[in-house]
């Protein structure tokens, strides 16, 4: 008991203070000048719940701390912001911007470099390239000989192997020979063929070429105003081909569609049974639009009437002036007949009067003979 009262005398009250009796905690320290201020506290008020009462403050703390010193941020209280630290240049001037350039300089020339490299790697590749492609075409035409060898030992080793004959073999050769002869003859007529069109295509180009040069002097000697007629008739006439070409191509696919078309229907009967129903359709369509035209065309039965009445009015004056050149006609062919009539007495009457005259003067030819005679 001795025990616990001493130890209860010798405990300090509380942290704030220091007890009335006995030396001091070991873990308190005596007070000083610089006494710490509690967060959120304004200086010069006691710690809420304490027992102390007011503490005093120095020098240092009686200083106003502003807030605007001590920003907050959303992970807390953040302290003063420095300059940055290290050399730093503070003036881009002239100097600064050529620096810059010169590196930007030596980095694309030294990209252009590379890609000059680049370049020259892809030649010579492109060369090698080349070199292997014309060897290879070589090489595959020595492989085409020497598979037709293959083919031809090959060949003589089945016979050899089947025990045939001299004879069998030299037919076989005889054969291909000949085969050969009148293919190398055919080829050789289908070259001279292929020259003699070749040397007609080049003749025909160079008259082409000197139409085209004649042309173009026509065209030269031509006035100012017939060369942009020429021009302008030039210009429609290629809108004309463009034009042609288009609607041929269109003409040519309609004409695969017909034919695609039609071979569908001939396949089916229902198509074959609506292609007539649409076709009779059509036809019914064509003959209710006359209709109706004619009856649009119709107008009133006065109006027909009198249209009538003046149709059979020029009829009549038709009809009336053409029995007036009727009878006309009929007059002058009465005319003519007898015309015809009295020509025809009076070349009889002439007729007989040569007659007569030359009876006469064949009587008095007969009788200066006989005096001639006597």
């Amino acid at each position: 008991m001795a025990s616990n009262n001493k130890s209860s005398v010798a405990r300090p009250v509380s942290r704030g203070g220091i007890g009335l009796t006995g030396r001091p905690h070991s873990g308190i320290r005596p007070p000083s000048g610089n006494i710490r201020v509690a967060t959120g506290m304004p200086p010069g008020t006691a710690r809420p719940g304490s027992r102390g009462g007011p503490i005093g403050t120095g020098g240092v703390l009686s200083s106003q701390i502003k807030v605007a010193d001590r920003p907050v941020t959303q992970q807390g209280l953040s302290g003063m912001k420095t300059g940055m630290k290290g050399p730093q240049r503070q003036i881009l001037d002239k100097s600064y911007y050529l620096g810059l350039l010169r590196s930007k300089i030596s980095e694309l020339t030294t990209e252009i470099n590379k890609l000059q490299k680049e370049i020259e790697m892809y030649n010579q590749e492109n060369s090698v390239y080349l070199s292997y492609e014309k060897r290879a075409e070589t090489l595959a035409v020595e492989i085409k000989e020497f598979q037709g060898q293959l083919a031809d030992y090959n060949m003589l080793v089945d016979k050899l192997n089947t025990n045939t004959e001299m004879e069998e073999v030299m037919n076989d050769y005889n054969m291909l020979k000949a085969q050969n002869d009148r293919e190398t003859q055919s080829m050789d007529i289908i070259f001279t063929e292929r020259q003699a069109k070749e040397k007609q295509i080049r003749s025909v180009e160079e008259e082409i070429e000197q139409e085209k040069q004649a042309a173009d002097g026509i065209i030269k000697n031509m006035s100012p105003e017939k060369q942009v007629k020429y021009i302008e008739m030039k210009t429609t006439n290629e809108k004309l081909l463009q034009e042609l070409d288009t609607l041929q191509q269109q003409l040519d696919s309609l004409n695969m569609k017909k034919e695609s078309l039609e071979t569908e229907i001939a396949h089916s009967q229902v198509k074959q049974e609506a292609v007539l129903l649409h076709e009779k359709l059509y036809e019914l369509e064509s003959h209710r639009e006359q209709m109706i035209a004619e009856d649009k065309s119709m107008g009133s039965p006065m109006e027909e009437r009198e249209k009538l009445l003046k149709q059979v009015k020029e009829d009549n004056q038709e009809i009336a002036s053409m029995e007036r050149q009727l009878t006309d006609i009929k007059e002058k062919i009465n005319q003519f007949n007898d015309e015809i009539r009295q020509l025809d007495l009076d070349l009889e009457e002439h007729q007989g009067l040569t007659n007569c005259g030359l009876k006469i003067c064949e009587k008095k030819f007969q009788k200066i003979v006989l005096k001639s005679k006597i």
